[in-house]
């Protein structure tokens, strides 16, 4: 079966000889649930699995999709408190297989990304699973970025600012269905841009971007190609923006598994959060309006490049998905009129 993005023998000629132990001939087979970068599964002859990233066959957005960024971040980290998959190998050569790409260790643990996923796990390893999830978060919140080689991957001051600049700019270059709506929201989250502290900010820090043991410690932390450094509490925004409780009738910004008995509240997720940083949440409200809106702008890019048909086929909704964007947009407006920016 041909696979979009990936060229089989030049790929595997690459593989055999930049990945050590690497045995071919080898197998690709798409992993379901990507939603921008593409992610294949790559077993070699041995039967030993690795992970093979490479940005969307198309349509890709400026700035965005930046293989050597993840690579950096992931070897970067790789050692650290907070827990990455190994970096194995980098291919900077576009003509091997159309983009450039990473290769990297198969982390063999449950993508808790809805509430299916975690229907085998314990309510006690429900429970473990939500608080690893903050307490991996302000493992990354705590890590000094110059002491791990990260202190010249970006600006550090404005980074609210530069986010909604750049959000702005691609979500009107993509297309969400009430441009109006979103313009309003992003001009009273400018207006009232809080005062910022610098860290490292992975960009969509949720459970469904982490592998859990199935005792609900977390095994792998993936999906670092929003990764920078800024506002980490833009982080704690976006986890708690997706963390829908039993009872909610507010979606989240992100599917997930917190609504399933067992999981912490995201009170609880939060005051763990301040306990272990010691970082101020008074003006959590806002990062979470920021995130909803910051939402809409990447579903809409997503919802873009699968009608473009440059997106692996895994049942993707685009009409569902244009739908979930008005509501968060609505919700994001309501959510800087609660604050009192409009």
């Amino acid at each position: 079966m041909e696979l979009r993005g990936i060229e089989p023998g030049p790929t595997e000629r690459w593989l055999r000889d930049n990945v050590p132990g690497l045995r071919p001939p080898v197998t690709f087979s798409l992993v379901s649930g990507g939603r921008s970068n593409l992610t294949y599964r790559v077993t070699d002859a041995d039967g030993v699995v690795r992970a093979l990233r490479r940005p969307p066959t198309g349509g890709v957005l400026s700035t965005a999709h930046d293989m050597s960024r993840e690579w950096r971040f992931l070897s970067a980290l790789h050692g650290t408190a907070v827990p990455v998959p190994e970096p194995l190998a980098y291919c900077s050569d576009t003509s091997v297989t159309g983009a450039e790409f990473y290769v990297m260790g198969f982390v063999d643990g449950t993508v808790l990304g809805d509430g299916a996923a975690a229907a085998p796990f314990s309510l006690e390893a429900r429970r473990r699973a939500g608080m690893a999830t903050v307490e991996c978060l302000a493992a990354l919140h705590t890590i000094d970025p110059d002491a791990v080689g990260l202190g010249g991957v970006a600006r550090r001051d404005g980074y609210l600012q530069r986010q909604l600049s750049r959000w702005q700019r691609q979500v009107h270059q993509s297309g969400a269905p009430d441009l109006e709506l979103l313009d309003a929201v992003h001009d009273a989250l400018v207006a009232g841009v809080p005062e910022q502290s610098t860290g490292i900010v992975h960009g969509d820090f949720r459970p469904g971007n982490l592998s859990f043991a199935p005792d609900g410690e977390v095994l792998a932390v993936f999906d670092w190609e929003l990764a920078t450094l800024g506002d980490p509490l833009a982080d704690l925004g976006w986890l708690v923006a997706s963390w829908v409780e039993p009872g909610d009738d507010v979606p989240g910004v992100a599917h997930g598994p917190t609504a399933e008995p067992g999981f912490p509240g995201r009170d609880e997720v939060v005051a763990r959060y301040a306990e272990l940083t010691g970082r101020d949440v008074s003006r959590l409200s806002y990062y979470v309006a920021f995130q909803r809106w910051r939402s809409c702008c990447i579903t809409a890019g997503v919802r873009a490049r699968y009608l473009a048909g440059v997106m692996g086929d895994d049942g993707y909704d685009a009409e569902a998905r244009a739908a979930e964007e008005l509501r968060q947009a609505q919700l994001a407006w309501d959510a800087v009129r609660e604050l009192g920016l409009v």
